[in-house]
């Protein structure tokens, strides 16, 4: 009889809605295993097989509680020890009291910290943290950049933006560092995706946008699966821009 597939496993961060929750019914579609990563306890109401064994409670804006998660992480990756995808999607975009953008003026100190924590700096904690299971595996690194990363956005802050712009250039470093050991590394730029996280105002900008639509969090995350599958074995270091033509 033929052996049976070994079961993948995908550690995710920001999994809770948006694109991090399609990203999660995508893979788990496909029969994968997903370990959460989230600040909020395992939500009672929700649907997934095994998702409160498979949550890891934590604050991606401490450096000390990223640096905790890791050994929890470690844990439930035995006996094998083989992470195959690493998924760093979450994020934070502080407003101001009215909702309005914050610039490089109006952005305080410990938002700047706070953002730079979650969205960069966690990135390269965790992949650090678990080199050797992603190598044991020969996986992969997405991390989840934003069209605002390469332009001045009307509705995400200085803080997000250049958070976005840094990650994508730890992307190429990553590759870079990763590549040797079998990891490959890539990033996606999403634009307008209808999540919960789009600003009062965005469907103003469709019109700009050449498919003059927003996108869907299924389309980012087929795309994510795509990079994380051997499919796509060869491309490491790029970053795929998801925005219906919004970059042109």
């Amino acid at each position: 009889m033929p052996s049976e597939k070994p079961i993948r496993t995908l550690l995710l961060t920001g999994a809770s809605r948006g694109i991090g929750h399609a990203t999660v019914k995508r893979f788990s579609s496909a029969g994968w295993r997903v370990l959460s990563c989230s600040r909020d306890p395992f939500p009672e109401d929700c649907p997934w097989d095994a998702g409160e064994e498979n949550h890891i409670q934590v604050d991606l804006s401490s450096p000390d509680d990223t640096m905790r998660a890791i050994d929890v992480i470690r844990e439930r990756l035995q006996p094998d020890g083989k992470l195959d995808a690493l998924v760093n999607n979450a994020g934070v975009s502080p407003k101001g009291e009215n909702g309005e953008r914050l610039d490089t003026l109006t952005t305080s100190l410990r938002d700047w910290g706070k953002v730079f924590h979650v969205n960069f700096f966690a990135s390269v904690v965790l992949a650090r943290g678990l080199i050797d299971e992603l190598k044991a595996a020969e996986g992969a690194v997405v991390n989840v950049t934003s069209i605002a990363g390469s332009r001045v956005h009307p509705f995400a802050g200085a803080a997000y933006a250049t958070s976005k712009a840094a990650l994508a250039a730890l992307t190429r470093e990553m590759a870079a560092d990763f590549g040797p050991y079998g990891v490959r590394v890539n990033a996606i730029a999403p634009g307008e995706i209808e999540t919960a996280i789009l600003s009062p105002g965005t469907e103003e900008i469709v019109r700009d946008i050449p498919l003059r639509r927003l996108g869907q969090p299924e389309e980012v995350a087929r795309t994510i699966y795509y990079l994380c599958t051997k499919e796509s074995s060869y491309v490491t270091g790029v970053e795929i821009e998801i925005n219906g033509g919004q970059h042109v």
